[in-house]
C-alpha cells in the first residue's frame, strides 16, 4: 500500500531511528510540493532524501565530497545527514528537492546543485525503502513544532490529510539528525547545519582519528 500511495503522487508518514517523518516521490514536484503545504514549511528549506544504502547515491547522480564521504564511513547508516552534491547531467536534476546553489568549487569553478541525504538505522523503513525506492522527506510535524516520536504524535499533527501511517513503535526522543555540509574554509572541511543525535564534538572527533 505505501509503494502505491507513493506511485500515485500521494504522502505517507514513516518511521526513522530519529524521528517520524513525512515522505513522498522525490521527482514528483506535486507530491513534494503537499509536503510543504502540509508541514506549512518554507520552500527554502530543503527536504532531505532518505536512501536504503550509499549505493543509491550513485543510482541518482549524487557524491558526497571530501570529507564528507569519510564521516559516511563511520555514521551512515545513522543520524548523520550529509549534504550531497549533484554530478552534472545525473538524474538528480530531477530531483524536486534539490537545491542549487551560488557556490563555486575552486577545483571544478561550476555551480553545484546539493542534496542532503540520509540512510537511517531503522529496519522498518528499510523494507519501505527497498520497494519504494529513495524517499523525499521531513520531519512529521508542522513548522516550528517539535518533531514527532511516534506515530501517535505524527497523526496529533496531520491527522486524516495523510492516508497512511506506519508504526514502528516510539522513537528514542525528538531529537533529528546531524546535518553536515562540506566547508573548504573549515580546519576540519566541514560546517554543521543542524546539530543533532550525533553533537558535533563527535563529528569532528572522527575526523581526527
Amino acid at each position: 500500500m505505501a509503494a502505491q500511495i507513493i506511485n500515485e503522487g500521494g504522502v505517507i508518514v514513516v518511521p526513522t531511528d530519529t524521528v517520524y517523518g513525512v515522505a513522498c516521490d522525490p521527482f514528483n514536484e506535486a507530491a513534494v510540493a503537499k509536503i510543504y503545504e502540509l508541514k506549512r514549511r518554507p520552500r527554502t528549506k530543503a527536504l532531505q532524501i532518505l536512501m536504503s544504502g550509499v549505493k543509491d547515491l550513485e543510482k541518482l547522480g549524487l557524491y558526497l565530497p571530501s570529507p564528507l564521504d569519510i564521516l559516511g564511513k563511520k555514521f551512515l547508516p545513522g543520524g548523520y545527514s550529509p549534504i550531497a552534491r549533484a554530478k552534472k547531467g545525473s538524474v538528480a536534476s530531477k530531483l524536486a528537492t534539490l537545491c542549487k546553489t551560488n557556490e563555486t568549487d575552486e577545483k571544478t569553478q561550476a555551480t553545484e546543485a546539493t542534496q542532503g541525504v540520509r540512510v537511517p538505522d531503522c529496519p522498518e523503513l528499510m523494507q519501505i525503502l527497498r520497494v519504494t525506492g529513495p524517499l523525499a522527506a521531513s520531519s512529521a510535524n508542522r513548522s516550528g513544532n517539535e518533531s514527532a516520536d511516534s506515530v501517535e504524535e505524527a497523526f496529533a499533527a496531520f491527522g486524516n490529510e495523510i492516508p497512511l501511517y506506519l508504526n514502528a513503535g516510539p522513537t528514542r526522543s525528538h531529537v533529528a539528525s546531524t546535518v553536515v555540509g562540506a566547508d573548504s574554509n573549515d580546519k576540519d572541511g566541514i560546517v554543521i547545519l543542524r546539530e543533532g543525535v550525533i553533537s558535533e564534538s563527535e563529528i569532528r572527533n572522527a575526523l581526527s582519528e
